[in-house]
């Protein structure tokens, strides 16, 4: 192979990308694949987008062809290659190649229709032009990405057999030498179906697994690795590499490998429950602002002794609304006024109306003219609020750290001193991904195929992710293929800030996301078992990412096993924390309380269980805890009214009726009064 890098252009072929190039994701998908999987032998000399129009794409590859000094030793084009009336590539590139390449043609379509059979619909072309390679690739930047792939290590072969070198050099050695220099791997591994679990098929977590040998010993830190699927079923491990920590040795690695909480600026709204104050907010005025009455009735000016006994001119209005400032009342006068209207200049206190008489009314009828009182010992003060005795300028009312709840006092104490913004600590926004090739969307009308497990557990944590008050994006299904499910977390881990994974964390052939996380994405994992039923293969990962500004930010991911109970318990006793460090929300996780057993209980022998249960509370205050049945992991309907999880221990000893242990609440207590 040559040791000079070898210039390859990219052409984007979209009518939209041509007007508003940022819509173009294509482009940079190529550039990644040739810088990243083409081996140093490529350097990506001219990239450009053209409309989907025959003169247009030819016009551009001639320019790149034909110029005997400057010609590029390969063209990609990405899109126009499907059926679509405005697809036009085939058509524009076809007429151009002195020398077909069915076989580049037929490695890519293999590619792809290993993925998905709708491959079929794409229409790939690929050959030489003069003394360059020109392949045709979709328009979809994972299709794209998928062709290239297929061929890449065969291009620099291609690339200088077309400008002329000698052959018979190049093949020197026979092919076995040609493959091992190109690093072309033939060895063909063979694909099994496995579960997920989603509701049904093989549990990974089922109550009653039969095992006639024990477990190995904990891995140390060096051994940890996830299987490579390069090496094929055979080699993968027998067990687990990851050692099985505890509950709270979890946590602890989830807070301190989680990013730290950022900050925004958002409008105070109603939006903005459930965030949490990044810096602490003053009153810059008073509340009030001004000497209010807090009854309807007649501001006054009361003699020093006190004593308002007598009929009084009404000589002004004070309505709970801006106006024109009142003129000074004098004593011997009074004011009406409604509850909250400012007092006028001069009054020191607010007769209540129930305390009046209406003597005489004004000429039209519509007003008092004239009104007693018969009060005595009237003191300055009364029936007035103060400037500032609700809230004083200068005063912290909400400090760093406080929680913009749902109940409405926050936001209304922001809006009483007229704060218009605040800096909150940014939600985390949450991708949920379903992983499995059985699995099929829940709103499927059509019987399920044998093998086929409708999927329970994406509907079901966004609900839960939701309800906790985070925006989540739906990321659908994805299958058991290596670059299909790399290309989708990629793709997942540039939209979101955690990204949520259910099944393939176990132990098969299939079970791809542990070693895509590890191997391919370059994250890292730092827990991928824990002591617990359900969900012992839980595990929690960080996979550094671009952000917008180019700079490299770690992104969070939770694969859950696929069991349902195992799923929501999980998201629960983990996520849950993550999304609250995250968030800046303290205490983190689910409120701890103890309760009381309703019933006798059986423990699991070796494992501490977190069991699904209903938490209530009688007449005399005590809260109890009631069991919702089966336990099995698989078991969605275990959760179903469940509100709490209880911590029982591991033992072989059944907890007795009346016992005490800790619940975790999930949402509200019922009552049983």
């Amino acid at each position: 192979m040559s040791s000079t890098p070898l210039k390859a252009a990219i052409l984007v072929v979209s009518t939209t990308a041509a007007k508003d190039p940022s819509t173009d994701a294509a482009g940079a998908t190529l550039r990644n694949v040739l810088e990243q999987d083409g081996r140093g032998q490529w350097v990506v000399a001219e990239s450009k987008i053209v409309s989907d129009v025959i003169t247009e794409i030819q016009r551009q590859i001639t320019l790149w062809t034909d110029e005997a000094n400057n010609a590029v030793n390969l063209i990609v084009t990405t899109g126009g290659t499907g059926f679509s009336i405005a697809d036009h590539t085939p058509e524009a590139v076809t007429p151009l190649l002195h020398k077909h390449a069915p076989g580049l043609v037929h490695g890519m379509l293999a590619a792809s229709l290993s993925v998905t059979p709708f491959a079929m619909m794409s229409r790939p072309v690929a050959g030489v032009r003069n003394q360059t390679v020109i392949i045709t690739l979709p328009g979809s930047p994972k299709g794209a990405k998928e062709n290239l792939q297929a061929v890449i290590k065969t291009l620099p072969h291609a690339c200088l057999q077309a400008v002329g070198v000698n052959s018979r050099a190049l093949h020197s050695g026979g092919v076995k030498k040609l493959e091992q220099e190109t690093g072309v791997n033939n060895n063909q591994h063979h694909h099994h179906h496995h579960h997920h679990s989603h509701g049904h098929g093989h549990s990974h977590g089922h109550d009653n697994l039969v095992r006639h040998q024990p477990p190995p010993s904990s891995s140390t830190p060096s051994e940890l690795k996830s299987n490579d699927p390069a090496l094929g079923p055979s080699r993968r491990h027998r067990s687990s590499p990851y050692p099985m920590i505890s509950v709270p040795d979890a946590l602890s690695q989830i807070k301190s490998h989680i990013p730290t909480p950022t900050t925004t600026t958002l409008p105070v709204s109603p939006s903005l429950v459930g965030s949490v104050l990044a810096t602490s907010i003053t009153a810059q005025s008073p509340v009030p602002a001004f000497r209010a009455s807090i009854v309807d009735g007649y501001a006054v000016v009361p003699p020093p002794d006190g004593n308002l006994q007598g009929t009084f001119p009404v000589v002004a209005i004070s309505h709970a609304s801006p106006s024109s400032p009142l003129q000074e009342l004098q004593q011997g006068q009074i004011a009406r006024i409604t509850t909250g209207a400012p007092l006028p200049p001069g009054a020191t206190s607010v007769i209540m109306v129930e305390d009046t008489t209406v003597v005489t009314l004004t000429e039209d009828g519509k007003e008092e003219k004239e009104v007693a009182i018969n009060a005595t010992n009237v003191k300055a003060g009364e029936n007035v609020r103060e400037i500032g005795s609700d809230i004083q300028a200068g005063t912290t009312i909400l400090q760093k750290g406080e929680q913009i709840s749902s109940v409405g006092g926050e936001i209304g104490l922001l809006s009483a001193v007229g704060v218009s913004e605040v800096q909150v600590y940014k939600k985390p926004i949450i991708g949920v991904l379903s992983t499995g090739d059985e699995i099929v969307e829940h709103s499927k009308p059509d019987p399920l195929q044998h093998g086929e497990v409708r999927d329970t557990n994406r509907p079901t944590l966004i609900s839960a992710a939701q309800g906790a008050g985070y925006e989540v994006v739906d990321l659908g299904i994805v299958s058991d293929k290596p670059g299909s499910l790399e290309e989708t977390l990629r793709s997942a881990l540039r939209q979101v800030d955690l990204l949520i994974t259910t099944g393939g964390v176990s132990m098969g052939e299939l079970d791809l996301l542990k070693p895509t996380i590890e191997r391919s994405l370059g994250g890292t994992i730092h827990f991928g078992r824990v002591n617990m039923k359900p969900g012992k293969p839980t595990t929690f990962a960080t996979v550094p990412v671009k952000n917008n500004d180019g700079e490299r930010v770690e992104k969070v991911v939770f694969s859950l096993p696929g069991n349902p109970a195992s799923a929501l318990v999980t998201f629960h006793l983990f996520v849950l924390p993550a999304l609250h460090h995250m968030s800046g929300i303290e205490p983190v996780g689910l409120a701890k309380v103890p309760v009381s057993l309703s019933h006798d209980f059986q423990l699991d022998p070796q494992r501490p269980e977190y069991h699904r249960a209903i938490v209530s509370v009688g007449k005399d205050g005590v809260l109890t805890a009631t069991s919702t049945g089966g336990q099995r992991s698989s078991k969605v309907g275990s959760m179903k009214g469940a509100n709490a999880l209880l911590c029982m221990p591991g033992g072989k000893e059944p907890l007795r009726k009346g016992d005490k242990v800790d619940a975790l609440l999930m949402s509200g207590i019922r009552s049983d009064v």
